[in-house]
């Protein structure tokens, strides 16, 4: 199971150049690459993520539980 509060501290690490390393701790290997090779998509996706952080969690614990997701 994953937690929201690590997914927020992992994408705090953007703060300091290091975009994308809450996508890979969500199993988002490819976003994640992208984000970090772009710096968050120049700052921007990295915003977005705030508010959507918390449903990539969720999505990411109800595969790990076996359900379903969109």
């Amino acid at each position: 199971m994953r937690s929201v509060g690590a997914a927020y501290g992992l994408w705090a690490l953007c703060i300091v150049g290091v975009a994308g390393v809450h996508r890979f701790y969500l199993g988002k290997w490819v976003t994640g690459l992208i984000w970090l090779f772009t710096w968050g998509l120049l700052g921007i996706g990295s915003l977005i993520d705030l508010i959507l952080i918390p449903e990539m969690v969720e999505r990411r614990n109800a595969r790990a539980d076996g359900y379903a997701t969109w």
